[in-house]
């Protein structure tokens, strides 16, 4: 559903992404994880078209997103870690103008942006300027413009971020529900206590290249530390001088 193919970013000399190679298959909660500046979000970027890669090609439902890129943006979804609003539109209207945009027919669009107002428990402030909304309360409002054109893949940039412990669980429970249903979700998190609860498998990114790719079992089987939680077990690998090299993703 998700494959990077030796994918690499450079920025002037600074290599960002170093020959990046993943898959994440259908239905899967895929949790991507680094410290500040591993290349999380420019990996996020160019999977999503908001960069092109150096070299090496990113394809999304069998869809390169540069060669391809309508194709693949429509059956993706983004939330960024930062949530960009129109402040002088209200919750609804910019419910209904990302339902437009991804094209839904009026009715569908009505219908959904119900459902998701439903789901996200935005009744309260939803016909409220976006101007006046919290950092939550914004969150919850891009979370649901993401779901309106029910998406194949779901991306996620730090999801987690200014929301309260009853949003936390909505969220946490949307990402399992959705993955069950099929959604391939891709997670970037430094909550690595949710990224251990919810993801299937993990992958660890660390100055551009990638460590580590399987599930916290096979990461720990990997460190011969079964004790330890992921939260240990990711600063271990990414505090004592770990080579850096391509992880080889686990059989099967």
């Amino acid at each position: 559903m998700i494959e990077f193919d030796a994918i690499t970013r450079n920025y002037g000399s600074k290599v960002a992404v170093d020959r990046l190679s993943l898959s994440v298959a259908p239905g899967e909660l895929f949790a991507f994880l680094g410290p500040n500046g591993a290349g999380k979000t420019t990996s996020i970027k160019l999977m999503v078209g908001l960069l092109r890669p150096t070299s090496g090609r990113v394809r999304v439902c069998g869809f390169d997103v540069v060669e391809q890129a309508r194709e693949a943006k429509r059956r993706i979804s983004y939330v960024p870690d930062e949530p960009y609003l129109y402040d002088k539109l209200t919750g609804r209207e910019f419910l209904r103008f990302v339902a437009d945009m991804y094209g839904l027919p009026p009715k569908t669009g009505t219908a959904n942006i119900q459902r998701e107002i439903e789901q996200f428990e935005l009744a309260p402030f939803v016909d409220d300027l976006t101007e006046s909304y919290s950092h939550g309360m914004r969150q919850r409002l891009v979370f649901a413009s993401a779901l309106l054109h029910d998406p194949e893949v779901l991306v996620v940039d730090e999801p987690m971020v200014g929301l309260d412990p009853r949003s936390i669980r909505l969220v946490k429970d949307l990402l399992r529900d959705k993955a069950a249903a099929g959604v391939t979700v891709f997670m970037s998190t430094h909550t690595l206590s949710v990224a251990e609860e919810i993801g299937q498998r993990i992958g660890i990114i660390h100055h551009g290249k990638l460590l580590f790719v399987g599930t916290l079992a096979e990461l720990k089987q990997r460190m011969s530390r079964h004790e330890l939680s992921l939260e240990e077990l990711f600063l271990e690998m990414t505090l004592s001088g770990a080579d850096g090299s391509t992880a080889k993703q686990p059989a099967g």
